[in-house]
């Protein structure tokens, strides 16, 4: 084998492992954006998961305290903007 031969196939060696390693990696990185977007999705669960706890501590505090005028009508706000959420809700599920 000349030496030419010799290069030639070393390179051709080299060549073959590093498309191992890059379809190994192409593997990795799959399973990674998996993990990637399951980890997102239980991350927005529990976030709206904390503000429906956060909603209903409000509600409970709400509800065992006097209001002051300022914190009523701040209640009262918060109410009617969950109910314009509920009716855009319906309208868009009505579609």
């Amino acid at each position: 084998m000349t030496q030419q031969e010799k290069q030639l196939k070393q390179i051709h060696e080299k060549l073959q492992q590093l498309l191992k390693q890059y379809q190994s990696l192409q593997k990795e990185n799959s399973k990674l954006k998996l993990e990637i977007q399951e980890f997102k999705s239980n991350h927005n669960n529990h976030t709206e998961e904390l503000d429906r706890l956060r909603q209903r501590t409000q509600i409970l505090q709400s509800s065992k305290t006097e209001m002051s005028v300022e914190e009523k009508k701040a209640f009262e706000k918060r109410l009617n903007n969950y109910v314009k959420e509920i009716d855009r809700c319906i309208a868009l599920l009505n579609e």
